[in-house]
This record gives C-alpha cells, structure tokens and sequence, in this order.
C-alpha cells in the first residue's frame, strides 16, 4: 500500500552544479502543460495502489521552491481527492536557501506545505564555496529565519568531516546549528564518491580528505550533541526531537510503498521499482502517448526487497524486526540476518537485540557500511 508521494520538479533558476537534468529557466515553463502532465502522473500511480490515504507528500527536485503556489495548490488538491490525506499529513517541500526562494515562501504555506527542508549545507562563506554551493551564509540563514517564521516544522542539512576540519570548529558549528531551535536536523560526512568533482578533486591535489579517525571523532561528537540538545539521530544521518522525524524519509527506510511522479522520479509499489523518464521532455512526451511518464517498471523479486529492507531497516535507531520481515517477504529469519554474525557483533557490543528487534548500536553505527555486509548474507544481496 503506498502512503507516501514524491513529486519532482525537475527546473533550476540557473545551472545547478548539482543538477542531474537539463536546467530551465523558471520563465521557460509552460506550467498549464506541466500542470496537465503532473496530474496524468498522480492519476496513473493512484490506479495502481490499494486505497490507503497519504501521510506524506514531499516535493524534490530542482527547485521546487520556485513552483508556482497555485500549481502546489492544485497537486495537493487533486492528491486529497485521488487518495484522501491522513491526519496530520505530512507536506514538505525541499529548498535552496536563496532569497529568491525564500519570497516564495508564504504562499507556499497558504497553498499546503507544512514542512520545509532546505539545503543549508555550512555556515560559512569559505565552506559554501567549497561545497560548490550558490547561497552565501547570510542569505542561507536570512532563508531559514523566512521558512521558520512561514512552516510549522523546517530541518536543514549540513555537511561536516570537511578537509581540515577540527573538533573545535564542528563543535562551534554545530552548536550554532542547534541554537536556531529546528525539530530536525540532516548532518551528513562529506564523501568522495567515484565520478564526482570531489573525485577529480582530490586525484589532482586540491585538498586531502579528512581520515577516518578525525571523522570518526566528528561523528561521535555529532550523535553526543544533537542527543544532549533533544534532537536524537533516529537514523545515522538524522536527528530529531521526538515526533519531528521525517515521515517521508521513514516510509523510505521502513520499506514502505511510495509513488514517485514526475521527471526523473524513483518509487516502489505492489513489489514493482518505477522510474519515471530522466528528461523533462522525453517525460512530456511519455505523457503525451502512454499517460504516464514511467521509463521502466520493473518486477522485485522477494529476495531483492527483502535485502533492501534489511539494508535500510538498519540504518534506523530502531532497527528491524526480524520475525515481521519474514512472514512480510516468505523468508527465514536465518536467510534475512546471519544468525552466527549477529550474536558475533552482539557479544563485541556493535548490535543490540530486543526479542525479535534487532540494530546496530551507538559504538556499531559508525561502522555501519561494514556491518550491513556482515550482517545481511550475501546470498540475499546478490539474488
């Protein structure tokens, strides 16, 4: 059953160094067409999923900030009526923090959205620039104060275990960070990924990344101050105060059925992974012909969903239970978590286990990565 909706908006005001599509000036848009197109997608993905109303609609993308408020307006209507919102619905809508955006922002209130995450990404200019971003400090945290006066709930996301960066400075940041007062914070370590500019970075000597060690002390220190703050990781990169955690984010690290409409979008319903057109216009012309702009809707098999929940399910404060996976995906316990790796990793203190609950503990989540592949046999991630 999909409770959840992810809409992309796939246009950047200007090249978007992060961008995966073609970016499109916001006065480029035709957004009749658009409009037209989005509701054919919602339409589609609501025949194909029992009925079960929303908990959260989220919408991701280029700039969905920029998104006119009347077309929100009219996707949040049209998603109520195709599905019908449970209480307390959760509607978030993702963010650059730039002035532009942040003018945007009342009405967006008005249209629906009741959460906002916006990139914040370092408090400073020096690390802005680093991190390729296109704000500055001051119109980030002039951003934050607009979306904290408009949103009833607003996380922002900083990106530490930075070349160089100490405890001191982290410890400084960080505390900044948390005196703004959000219910929700998305601390993510910097990490150089095969292909990415960072890659090209460090192979020709701009800078060296922090070891392992120095981000291993950032990383506790993180998960020690957010809890003393009363925002606790409930994920290994997410941390909230009791209540605020991201329903959307939940839906994906639970497993649960989720429709992903627009270019570009991901989901996963009635055990098929979906994946909507990548280019806005091989998108609309999907649209045009089929009514829908999936590119590929592709059958899981129960041991492949079984392994991503289990790899998702672990990164959760609250871990997975082992006997409600089973009977969910017709597997042994045994096939879903090495038993012998488990009581191993247990005894040496990296995982807890409370009846059928199992996760990794506080001193195992910073060898989190390692663990999984010790932990889900290798058999169920390859199948």
């Amino acid at each position: 059953m999909a409770r959840a909706l992810y809409i992309h908006w796939p246009f950047c005001l200007a090249k978007c160094p992060y961008c995966d599509f073609n970016s499109h000036v916001r006065e480029a848009v035709d957004h009749a067409r658009w409009e037209a197109a989005l509701l054919a997608d919602m339409r589609h993905e609501r025949a194909m999923v029992d009925d079960e109303p929303l908990d959260s609609l989220f919408f991701g993308g280029g700039t969905p900030s920029l998104m006119p408020p009347a077309l929100v307006e009219r996707l949040l209507a049209e998603a109520e009526r195709l599905w019908g919102f449970a209480p307390g619905v959760e509607i978030t809508l993702e963010g650059n923090p730039s002035s532009v955006e942040a003018a945007n922002y009342a009405a967006l209130a008005s249209a629906g959205v009741n959460r906002v995450s916006l990139g914040l990404q370092a408090l400073d200019d020096a690390t802005l620039r680093f991190l390729g971003r296109l704000h500055d400090a001051d119109e980030g945290l002039a951003a934050l104060a607009v979306a904290q006066r408009h949103f009833a709930r607003v996380s922002f996301d900083l990106i530490y275990a930075r070349p160089g960066q100490t405890v001191a400075a982290w410890q400084a940041e960080l505390a900044r960070a948390l005196g703004f007062g959000t219910g929700h914070l998305s601390l993510y370590q910097l990490t150089i990924e095969p292909g990415t500019r960072f890659a090209t970075m460090v192979r020709k000597g701009d800078f060296v990344p922090l070891d392992d060690d120095a981000a291993a002390d950032l990383f506790t220190l993180t998960r020690e101050m957010t809890a003393s703050a009363g925002l606790p990781a409930y994920e290994i990169s997410n941390h909230a105060r009791p209540g605020e955690e991201s329903r959307h984010n939940l839906t994906y690290w639970r497993y649960r059925d989720y429709c992903g409409i627009g270019p570009g979008a991901h989901g996963r319903r009635m055990g098929v992974a979906t994946t909507r057109h990548r280019k806005p216009e091989n998108w609309l012309e999907a649209i045009a012909a089929l009514g829908n702009g999936i590119a590929e809707a592709r059958p899981l098999g129960r041991a492949e969903q079984a392994s991503e929940a289990m790899l998702m399910g672990l990164r959760l404060g609250e871990g997975v239970d082992l006997a409600a996976m089973a009977a969910r995906f017709g597997l042994a316990e045994a096939e879903l978590c090495d038993p012998a790796k488990r009581d191993f990793y247990r005894r040496q203190g990296l995982v807890w286990r409370q009846g059928e609950r199992i996760g990794v503990t506080e001193a195992g989540m910073p060898l989190l990565d390692a663990l999984l592949g010790e932990l889900v046999p290798a058999a169920l991630v390859s199948s």
